[in-house]
């Protein structure tokens, strides 16, 4: 025997029973989708690709140069390394050598030893130092990925 809606208007309470079925395992099925789809492609977004070593290419030979002192004399001998972990720019810094090593000698030529006594003086000219690498590649169009300006010397007399 069907039940017949009532005096209100109410479907069957066998039709309500399963459109209640139907709507929650259409809610769970999504909701079991959603988090595959966020859980698959969360897991590609935040996979990192791995560092390469780094390598560095040796400013040979060691930089030397007349200080800017006013008061007398004096010279700064330099031996410098930049860091890089990009193949592409080890190939251009090689290229762009002696375009580097000028820009570093005047650099360098530009300090004074009083700003050198301190190592806040001699971190600012490896900072000043990784700017120029980096204009010089630029301008060359080159790709310019040097990570640090490494003194493996550094002698003020």
């Amino acid at each position: 025997m069907a039940t017949a809606p009532d005096a209100v208007g109410e479907p069957p309470k066998k039709s309500r029973k399963k459109l209640v079925l139907v709507l929650g395992v259409v809610l769970l099925l999504a909701a079991g989708g959603t988090g595959a789809w966020w859980f698959t492609a969360g897991a590609t977004r935040h996979e990192v690709a791995p560092k390469l070593p780094t390598q560095y290419f040796a400013m040979d030979p060691a930089f030397v140069v007349n200080l800017a002192d006013t008061d007398g004399v004096r010279y700064l001998q330099a031996d410098v390394q930049l860091a890089t972990r990009d193949p592409e720019t080890l190939k251009a810094l090689q290229e762009q050598a002696p375009a580097i090593r000028n820009r570093l000698l005047l650099l360098f030529g530009q300090q004074t030893s009083a700003q050198l006594i301190q190592r806040s003086g001699k971190e600012r000219l490896q900072d000043r130092a990784l700017a120029e690498v980096k204009s010089v590649l630029k301008h060359e169009g080159a790709p310019d990925k040097v990570e640090a300006v490494i003194f493996t010397s550094l002698v003020t007399q």
